[in-house]
């Protein structure tokens, strides 16, 4: 037995599936962004408590998980819905293969991105994650998964460094989306905004934190680019990590 991943496994189980109230209040906290008969793009999907979410609340979902085991668990759990399409692939600039850097104790924090692995494991928060070399895994674009199932209402984008790579492969504003940011990496978090303003050309998003697990907006009415490259700025680097959400400005 590998016990080093079935130790990871068994984190991962505790995190995000042992706690009751968490699928509520993440109905409660999606509902704004993921509408009813919409679509739902869940980009490092793990074990799927989002892809759960984003079902409850009517949705359609296309979940992508580059990692082996946990592709299989979540094609074993949404087995026989028609409404969830499993994708054993990750996303970035260009298709292709990429190595995957794998942490089998912490699977949470598997990536594509060298560079994460070098600044983040360097910080404090990120002290006993040990990462090896994992498989080759097909990586695809937003813009090939659009063209294959429409424009989503909504993306998450969890990929550990890697996700301004991730907007990098999108050619048109999305609705709504959030990505992680992490302040050791700081960088990735201005680099997503200052492609999603790009691609929103005139308007552009409103933003807003929402940090670690907690499912709460700071400012629910949001920032614009500017304050929120700000508020990235000032944060120190032992602060917590955390998402960025963003929406169009109608």
């Amino acid at each position: 037995m590998n016990w080093p991943a079935t130790l990871g496994l068994l984190r991962s189980l505790l995190i995000y599936r042992a706690i009751p109230w968490r699928g509520a209040q993440l109905r409660r906290f999606y509902r704004r962004f993921v509408p009813a008969g919409g679509l739902a793009f869940d980009v490092g999907a793990h074990l799927g408590n989002r892809v759960a979410a984003f079902r409850s609340l009517g949705a359609r979902v296309v979940a992508l998980e580059p990692q082996p085991d946990f592709a299989r668990r979540l094609r074993r759990r949404f087995a026989g819905d028609g409404s969830v399409a499993v994708l054993e692939q990750a996303l970035g600039r260009a298709a292709g293969q990429a190595r995957l850097m794998a942490s089998p104790r912490t699977p949470t924090v598997a990536t594509l991105s060298p560079h994460f692995v070098a600044r983040a494991g360097a910080a404090p928060s990120f002290r006993g994650v040990r990462w090896t070399p994992g498989p080759r895994v097909e990586v695809g674009t937003l813009d090939a998964l659009i063209a294959r199932y429409g424009l989503p209402d909504f993306v998450k984008i969890d990929v550990e460094g890697f996700e301004l790579e991730v907007l990098l492969g999108l050619s048109q504003p999305l609705p709504a989306l959030s990505f992680e940011f992490v302040p050791a990496v700081r960088e990735v978090a201005l680099g997503c905004i200052d492609r999603l303003e790009a691609l929103a050309g005139e308007g552009g998003y409103r933003y807003a934190v929402s940090l670690g697990e907690r499912q709460r907006l700071l400012r629910p009415a949001g920032d614009g680019a500017e304050a929120m490259r700000d508020w990235l700025r000032r944060l120190p680097a032992n602060a917590r990590s955390g998402d960025v959400y963003a929406w169009r400005v109608r």
